[in-house]
């Protein structure tokens, strides 16, 4: 009887180890066919977003500096009278 059971245990072991293995195996293809694609996707998006807002911020301070150096006086009038204000809301 004990020789009965041993074996019993040892199917059951082999069977749980195999169910372990096709588990394994299912997730391994899960992760290769939706969830690395899914995340290098993601991954993409976000660095062109990344990009594209670096871009936007570099053309506006371009903009910025030309006028700056078309017309100084008004620049630092402008610059003054912002820091005025601020100094005056800061208070």
């Amino acid at each position: 009887m004990a020789s009965g059971s041993s074996e019993t245990m040892g199917s059951a072991a082999e069977d749980a180890t195999a169910q372990i293995a096709r588990l394994r195996s299912q997730v391994e293809a899960l992760m290769k066919d939706r969830i690395t694609p899914a995340v290098a996707d993601a991954a993409g998006r976000a660095e062109s977003a990344v990009y594209g807002a670096a871009g936007t911020v570099r053309d506006q301070a371009e903009v910025i500096s030309t006028r700056v150096r078309e017309q100084p006086l008004l620049a630092i009038l402008v610059a003054a009278g912002i820091g005025y204000i601020l100094g005056r809301a800061t208070r």
